[in-house]
């Protein structure tokens, strides 16, 4: 079905979505005060290296080191061994495999210098992290530099296409370095491939004249703006036009279709509506309820999405949906509504990692597997990679989709500094039973009068309900309990003083 790329630019802040029908199928947002670093390279110099994790810290140039693992290293004298089935190739490359892997400290040391390519923003309290097996992406091919490997996006199904491409490439490529088609690359002809790969290669001896200049750790190649990379990896046949809402993003758009897809630069063009673009397509909506952690089914029904360091919680409940046969109809229809409305949500919000999605819990071994199946048709549609497992007698089910960058809530929220990003606080009676406790630590103090220091609602909350308790301390201490509220104090907060 024909789709639209979208793009808002600002001089502060981008955004780029992929909608269809009013759905977003991807969402890249780039702040110019932190860009992400996915796809850059930089001269590396090994601070730290860890043998009992079997991985290193290295210092890139930026104020927190970043994270080597040891599957991320090439050595020089080992060749590595890659994957060569092609069905499990995705756009990034193949998968490494670690069995006959030198240790760490075989193969790096402390003060080390070495070309990195970042493979993971910094997320949360971790580094980026980093690895030595550069690929640098063009419109239709990925250039591996350091393997020897021919790979096809594993999107593209056709044997005889997967052929002919895999001919093609290998009859045209250099001696040293491996390429994997893209998923745009599906029919392009022979003089298309040679360009990409031209372009490639020269980028590449770029790169490396660069690190070779540079003196000390930092960057050496940075990617594509946001606009542009949108364009390269989201602008296939699929897409009937790209509207963009600023005339120097355009014509800059416009500039790099010129040079890298001519054929599809007459579909670029300029957006003149009087609504700002992202309400006029309905995109400003999906993103404010992207960041609700409750999301409504259509039927009634809810998700509940909560966001943990490690991993992602999705819990699904009726909610108003009572159905109109059994409990068990009722279940499997809001269980196969939700499914949909997860699988938007994970790329909407861009969660990765480990994901734990809490089904209602069926009785027929039939009805979750159906479950389970439309889960996976709906996530093969995902351009991240994910792998789900099969769903537990709880109507449990874990999954994992690849993360590069932080999700929509980590780069467009912030922990709330009024409940420290727990999500709740405590109860007012909560407070008043520990201030009732404090309160009876003071009674061995020869002091005639007590003062507590609390938030307004928590003073109004012990003079309407805990009065009586009140009463009976002061009568039990043999001390005035005087109540001073301030309202430059967190509501949970309070101080107790005593006075001769």
């Amino acid at each position: 079905m024909p789709s639209e790329l979208v793009i808002n630019s600002t001089p502060v802040e981008t955004r780029v979505a992929l909608v269809e029908n009013g759905t977003i199928l991807d969402l890249l947002i780039e702040r110019c005060r932190d860009k992400g670093l996915v796809g850059n390279i930089f001269k590396g110099k090994i601070i730290r290296v860890l043998p009992g994790m079997q991985a290193c810290f290295v210092d890139i140039g930026l104020d927190r080191a970043a994270f080597l693992y040891v599957g991320d290293i090439r050595p020089h004298e080992f060749s590595g061994d890659f994957d060569e089935d092609l069905s499990e190739t995705d756009d990034e490359g193949p998968r490494r495999h670690l069995e006959n892997h030198p240790p760490i400290q075989e193969l790096v040391k402390e003060g080390q210098e070495l070309l990195v390519q970042v493979a993971k923003d910094a997320i949360g309290t971790k580094g980026a992290r980093i690895t030595t097996h550069i690929s640098l992406p063009g419109r239709n091919l990925v250039y591996m530099p350091t393997v020897n490997h021919i790979g096809i996006s594993r999107r593209i199904g056709s044997e005889e296409e997967r052929k002919r491409l895999k001919e093609t490439v290998e009859s045209l490529r250099p001696p040293e370095g491996g390429f994997i088609v893209r998923t745009a690359g599906e029919g392009i002809n022979q003089k298309s491939i040679k360009t990409d790969m031209e372009y490639l290669t020269r980028l590449w001896k770029e790169i490396q004249r660069s690190y070779e200049r540079r003196q000390g750790s930092g960057i050496v190649h940075e990617e594509l703006d946001v606009e542009l990379r949108g364009v390269r990896d989201l602008f296939t046949d699929d897409v009937k036009k790209v509207i963009i809402d600023d005339p120097k993003t355009h014509k800059k758009v416009v500039k790099f279709a010129n040079q890298f897809m001519p054929r599809l630069k007459q579909n670029i063009e300029l957006y003149r509506g009087g609504a700002p673009i992202f309400d006029s397509f309905g995109i400003e909506l999906e993103i404010s309820r992207a960041l609700g952690r409750k999301v409504w089914l259509k039927s009634g029904g809810y998700i509940i999405i909560d966001e943990a360091e490690a991993l992602v919680a999705i819990d699904v409940n009726t909610g108003r949906f009572v159905g109109k046969h059994n409990l068990e109809d009722t279940i499997i229809k809001t269980n196969l509504e939700a499914v949909k409305e997860i699988a938007y949500q994970l790329r909407v919000r861009n969660c990765g990692g480990i994901i734990i999605l809490d089904f209602i819990d069926m009785e027929k071994e039939a009805n979750r597997d159906k479950v389970l199946t439309a889960l996976k048709e709906e996530l093969a549609k995902d351009r991240a990679k994910t792998n789900v497992l099969n769903m537990s007698s709880l109507g449990l089910v874990e999954m994992t989709r690849k993360r590069t960058r932080e999700s929509l809530t980590r780069a467009m929220c912030e922990p709330c500094n009024y409940c420290d990003g727990k999500g709740f606080i405590k109860s007012k009676t909560t407070i008043c039973y520990e201030i009732f406790r404090e309160l009876q630590r003071e009674q061995n103090k020869e002091t005639k009068t007590t003062i507590v220091h609390v938030h307004p609602e928590i003073a109004d909350w012990l003079y309407d309900e805990e009065r009586d308790m009140l009463e009976t301390l002061e009568e039990s201490l043999g001390k005035s309990i005087i109540l001073k509220t301030e309202p430059s104090f967190h509501i949970e907060q309070f101080d107790v003083i005593s006075k001769v």
